[in-house]
């Protein structure tokens, strides 16, 4: 089978993304997974896993997680980079061969401020992601301002999103002619076929996928804003184009990749351009139709909420094993991480109130286990922070019999009984998201091996 195969002394990451995705265009089945998270966990698991496979890791942050504001992380784009390559050094892995990306970067942040306004802001944090060292970089101008004419709901002219996006381009360019000249210039894709991020109001019915005609007239429009900016280079490193594929999720439900629904999508980007597509919300689907997509060049899978929800399943699996394995004592205090999640969204509900719908109890089993993973931007709440450092520590201190990790966790409790996964908290954490990684690594080509003992140790 066709893998990826990358030598970490021949070029740089974002030389070789650009090499996966020619080969992707050139029938060869690989691709790229791109890692979208604030989530410390699910970003120490990319890293073991890249370095496992040999493979560049693609990591990227959002408009309203990461900005020059500092976001609802506190992070800026600075922040954000030196945070991964941090991560990376202290997991051994070279830092030569992550490619760091800003998606859907735009005015989305600020869309309830003037169209000059927001890009101007939009203008000034795409700047500050290329100066940071961001290589692969999303323009999307998709989202309505302040006084854009015409309905809250209505989509603007495909004409102003690709002379906005265009704008957004420049400004990157012009902050990469304030680096060094050795460093890799910005790739770039485009377009935008999501709904809401984090999935969408669904249950059965399947998003359209994308018609090739409106396929064909974004492309040649933003090709045209970016000849009116005198961006021609900049367009020959367009490397993608964001569209729908047919696959969406939601609280409850999943819609699967249909390969006949997006067959004359797939066949268009061979004929017609040079780029791949880009595929957002693949969370939960198969491996299987993940390879699928892959094979029909949606080639840069996206995936975020499906991490931070199998994060979730491992925590809250580890407190039931701390509640039948320790309630008892009375010399420790139990962490009571699912309790002090659910107080802090519900005494603060500004990141799930506009995307959970029903009586209390339909919001009650949302906010724990919805697809969309509202609960991912609760984490690192104080309250929420210190319950899950509570169980951690609990259960270091105490090891967990496997008889009684089989129960909860019991695919990590077979690796703990073959020597291949430690027994503490942490590893049986990144253990479970690895799980899902994995699936992403086979759908995109990387080789498969065991997780060396080394980067066990380093993940502790």
């Amino acid at each position: 089978m066709t893998r990826q195969t990358l030598n970490a002394r021949t070029g740089n990451a974002s030389e070789k993304l650009r090499a996966i995705l020619e080969q992707n265009r050139q029938e060869q089945p690989l691709g790229v997974y791109s890692i979208f998270s604030a989530n410390r966990f699910v970003l120490e698991t990319g890293v073991l896993q890249a370095r496992r496979d040999d493979s560049i890791l693609l990591v990227e942050s959002t408009s309203n997680q990461v900005n020059q504001y500092g976001g609802y992380t506190g992070q800026t784009p600075s922040d954000f980079a030196k945070h991964i390559h941090q991560m990376a050094l202290e997991n051994e892995f070279p830092v030569e061969r992550i490619v760091l990306g800003g998606d859907h970067l735009g005015p989305y942040v600020w869309r309830g401020e003037s169209s000059s306004e927001a890009m101007q802001k939009a203008c000034t944090l795409v700047g500050d992601y290329v100066r940071a060292g961001f290589t692969k970089i999303h323009l999307d101008a998709s989202m309505r301002c302040a006084d854009d004419k015409g309905g809250p709901h209505e989509p603007l002219p495909d004409a102003l999103v690709s002379n906005r996006a265009a704008e957004l381009c420049a400004a990157a360019e012009r902050a990469y002619r304030d680096l060094r000249s050795h460093t890799p210039r910005p790739l770039y894709s485009i377009g935008t076929e999501v709904p809401a991020p984090g999935g969408g109001h669904l249950e059965s019915q399947t998003p359209a996928v994308t018609k090739t005609d409106d396929l064909a007239r974004t492309l040649e429009l933003n090709k045209e804003a970016f000849r009116a900016h005198r961006l021609e280079d900049a367009w020959e490193r367009v490397i993608a184009v964001v569209v729908q594929p047919g696959v969406e999720f939601g609280d409850t439900a999943v819609l699967p990749y249909d390969a006949a629904n997006a067959l004359t999508l797939s066949q268009y980007v061979v004929d017609h351009w040079s780029g791949v597509y880009e595929a957002h919300s693949t969370d939960y689907q198969t491996k299987d139709a993940l390879k699928s997509m892959v094979r029909d060049h949606f080639a840069i899978l996206k995936v975020g909420p499906w991490l931070t929800f199998t994060f979730r399943e491992a925590v809250f699996a580890l407190e039931q094993i701390e509640r039948e394995w320790l309630s008892s004592r009375s010399d420790l205090q139990m962490s009571g991480v699912s309790e002090a999640l659910e107080r802090t969204m519900t005494e603060n509900p500004v990141h799930w109130k506009g995307y959970y719908q029903g009586n209390e109890t339909e919001l009650r089993f949302a906010r724990k286990y919805s697809y969309s993973d509202r609960a991912r931007y609760y984490w690192s709440e104080p309250r929420v922070a210190q319950a899950l450092r509570q169980l951690i520590g609990n259960l270091d201190r105490h090891r967990v019999p496997t008889a009684l990790l089989s129960q909860y966790l019991p695919h990590q409790a077979e690796a703990v009984r073959n020597g291949t996964l430690v027994n503490r908290p942490r590893d049986l954490i990144r253990h479970k998201i690895l799980g899902v990684i994995d699936q992403y690594a086979y759908a995109c080509g990387c080789e498969n091996k065991a997780m060396p003992q080394s980067a066990k140790r380093n993940a502790k």
